[in-house]
């Protein structure tokens, strides 16, 4: 061996054109020819080379030339297919395509009897071609002579001795008792009167008898010399009639290859198998009705495991492939294609599927687009997320406004599938705007399954959008007139609760799970309980967590060195012992003067007493502020602050989010401060205390006092109101206090003109950007 390598490899060194790599050699029994695994220098394909030594069996080269000069002449699918032929002065190559010797398998009995009776079948055919068509006799059918293909396929070769009975001198006259092992398996007129008796003789005749040969072979295993043949036990039994014509010891009688093809094929012939149907079939699927292409098909999934994987990948496959893009095999073909693929390697799947689901995809036909999208699952492993990106999804997305909703619900179905092989450009882009339209859409199922999508894929979207996008998406499907939809929505929220911040689900998402609390529908309102229980526990988890107050440290000395004035009991925990204490602690820590009331009347007037800082009911509250004014300042301060942060989330929003509109709040100026009102008439004349203002604990105090003594009031309390510095010029007032109004001061200044203070208005909504533009449905079409 290692002489016929180091041969080999000098005569390729010699013509350096030969542009195949020769492997190793290959078990070729009863041959003249050495057999090689080879690969084609060009392109790496895999191939078979045939080489024969001159010099080492000089004897034999007639057969060896015979065989060359034969092989490039006869083309058949049951022929071994030669890709090229060399001869130098040492050696003679025959290479050809990928093949294995068929006897390898016979002695491993890995042969199956559909697979045993489709390869004899196509075996039969070829002899039949080979005696009829070429009028030839090959003269060596047997194991030996058979190989298989990378397809599975069985190929005849060995055609040392193939001989046409038009020459008067054959070969196979000459040289066929040359041929290895034909004394084995020659039959008996042969051996009775050698091969010229063939002349004699049916044509077919010594094929026939080959065949039965081989028939043995396949089902018993070795054949060791013809008195083997007469046991029939391994044979199937339909076979057995047909096999004995076949090795019939008088030529004249012996059934021909033709013959037993046509006892085969017959109704109930042991020919007649899903398999051999298949096979005659698949080449012209493309010309068949789509009655005879479903039976075709129906035939393809009754064929048993134990058919070779390998003729479906390299010959069915194929066919299969052109009646989808060009025959109009349609979804039903695909898939059957995808289960032949589902035993491909990645790199054939890569190079056989691949491309034609790409063009697939670029078909306009319903059908196929949805039998590939319901198929996605099955070929998404196989797929690189660069073909996903590039070359699948940009086709993909014109199924998110097609007009048959079959398409566009399939479409966000299939986004579940391919999200995880989408770049985060495309998902937190364009995914996101197709999505906001087919959560919008017409059908309530697609906004249902929309919602249930946007959930799953939570996961994928950008962190600095995905709460923005799930709040708008979640809360406006909660008020979808579709109950399926608002229960979707709802347990969307509950298995992304994770992805919300404490701010969210307490500003945002919980205002908008208490309506469906009281829902038409039970299954909505027991999800929604359900749902709020999960975002109540999650935010008084927080909300244990934080601080007892937000106030400075001094606020909190000075309210407690100013505990021990408070009117009222300060122990009281109650809402009303609370309320009232910091009431009158208020006045207690008043100091300074009152500033002039917006009115423009004097400070000392009889109706006006009241403090500034606590407006009467439908009252605008004062612009001015006593002169300490720290506790408003404080207040003035947290708004502010208040209003800063609630700003601070639409400063820079996602360009994806934009897509997804205005929220819809209902009523968004529930927060705006109160507007200024025009302050109406008061009567002149005497009124009780309303309920509805607030008590007037100065007049109450002044009319107890004239009650008890009938002397005027204190002059600590007579001027309060009217103290000002001894510095300053100010106008001369007079005032009456009247019955039954108590304190109130009507003031009449006569000195300076009336002035009116603006009321200074404090918003707190944060202002409107498009930053904060948490809407849904603004930018849908």
């Amino acid at each position: 061996m290692d002489f016929l390598k180091s041969a080999v490899a000098s005569a390729i060194a010699k013509g350096s054109s030969f542009p195949y790599a020769l492997g190793d050699r290959l078990d070729n029994e009863e041959s003249i020819w050495a057999l090689h695994s080879a690969t084609k220098r060009d392109d790496g394909s895999s191939c078979s080379i045939f080489t024969f030594d001159l010099q080492k069996d000089k004897s034999r080269l007639p057969l060896a030339r015979n065989a060359l000069r034969k092989l490039r002449t006869l083309r058949h699918p049951g022929i071994i297919k030669v890709l090229d032929t060399l001869e130098t002065e040492t050696n003679i190559y025959i290479v050809a395509e990928k093949l294995a010797p068929l006897s390898w398998h016979i002695k491993r009995k890995s042969i199956s009897e559909e697979t045993a009776k489709w390869g004899l079948y196509t075996v039969a055919s070829t002899v039949k071609f080979i005696n009829e068509d070429a009028a030839s006799v090959h003269g060596n059918i047997k194991s030996s002579s058979i190989y298989t293909s990378e397809s599975g396929e069985w190929k005849i070769g060995g055609f040392e001795a193939l001989s046409s009975m038009k020459d008067d001198d054959a070969v196979i006259y000459n040289y066929g008792s040359l041929v290895p092992g034909s004394g084995r398996s020659q039959p008996p007129e042969v051996t009775n009167g050698g091969w010229a008796a063939i002349k004699r003789n049916p044509i077919a005749a010594v094929d026939s008898f080959g065949l039965g040969i081989l028939v043995f072979e396949v089902f018993s295993g070795s054949f060791r010399g013809t008195d083997q043949l007469s046991q029939t036990k391994a044979i199937p039994s339909t076979m057995v009639p047909s096999y004995r014509r076949l090795i019939n010891s008088n030529p004249k009688i012996r059934l021909s290859a033709g013959h037993f093809l046509e006892q085969g094929t017959k109704v109930g012939g042991f020919f007649e198998t899903p398999l051999i149907r298949l096979t005659t079939d698949v080449d012209n699927l493309g010309l068949k009705s789509e009655t005879e292409r479903d039976q075709f098909l129906s035939e393809l999934d009754a064929v048993s495991n134990d058919v070779p994987e390998d003729f479906f990948k390299m010959k069915v496959l194929p066919e299969l492939l052109k009646s989808v893009e060009f025959g109009g095999g349609g979804p039903k073909v695909f898939a059957a294609v995808l289960k032949i693929g589902s035993k491909l390697s990645d790199d054939e799947y890569e190079a056989k599927l691949v491309p034609v689901i790409i063009r697939l995809f670029n078909n306009p036909d319903r059908a196929m687009r949805v039998c590939l999208l319901d198929n996605l699952p099955l070929m998404i492993h196989r797929l690189s997320q660069k073909d996903v990106s590039n070359k699948i999804f940009p086709c993909m997305v014109t199924g998110f406004t097609d007009v048959a909703p079959i398409v566009r619900e399939q479409t966000v179905k299939a986004v579940l599938t391919i999200v995880g092989k989408l770049t985060d450009r495309v998902v937190n882009g364009e995914l996101l705007r197709y999505l906001a339209k087919t959560a919008n859409d017409e059908q309530p199922g697609i906004r249902t399954n929309t919602t249930i999508c946007l959930g799953k894929i939570a996961k994928n979207l950008g962190a600095s959008s995905r709460s923005k996008v799930l709040v708008a998406a979640f809360t406006r499907s909660l008020r979808d007139p579709f109950v399926h939809a608002r229960n979707a929505a709802l347990m969307a929220m509950s298995a992304t609760i994770d992805f919300f911040s404490e701010d969210d689900c307490a500003y945002k998402i919980l205002p908008s799970l208490c309506p469906c609390l009281v829902d038409k529908e039970r299954i909505v309102r027991d999800q929604a309980n359900k749902t709020l229980d999960l975002y109540l526990a999650r935010v008084r988890k927080h909300g244990a967590s934080l601080a007892d107050t937000a106030l400075p440290a001094a606020d909190s000395v000075n309210t407690a060195s100013s505990t021990s004035t408070r009117m009222g009991n300060s122990g009281d925990t109650s809402w009303a012992g609370w309320a009232i204490s910091s009431f009158t602690n208020k006045m207690t820590t008043a100091r300074g003067e009152m500033q002039p009331p917006v009115d423009g009347l004097t400070s000392n007037a009889p109706n006006e007493s009241r403090s500034a800082s606590l407006p009467a009911s439908g009252r605008t509250t004062p612009a001015t502020l006593p002169s300490s004014g720290k506790a408003v300042a404080v207040v003035t301060e947290r708004v502010a602050t208040f209003t800063d942060s609630a700003l601070l989330d639409g400063q820079q929003p996602d360009d994806a989010f934009k897509a997804w509109g205005d929220m819809g709040e209902e009523d968004d100026s529930f927060f705006d401060a109160p507007t200024s009102r025009k302050r109406s008439p008061e009567p002149r004349n005497n009124t009780k205390y309303d309920d509805e203002g607030e008590p007037d604990f100065a007049g109450w105090l002044a009319a107890q006092s004239q009650a008890k003594s009938k002397k005027p009031l204190p002059k600590g309390l007579t001027k309060v109101a009217n103290a000002r510095p001894s510095n300053i010029d100010r106008p001369t007032s007079t005032h009456t206090i009247r019955p039954g109004v108590g304190t109130k001061k009507l003031l009449n200044t006569t000195s300076k003109p009336k002035v009116t203070v603006p009321v200074k208005k404090i918003d707190t909504k944060p202002q409107e950007t498009e930053s904060t533009d948490d809407g849904w449905g603004d930018d849908w079409d």
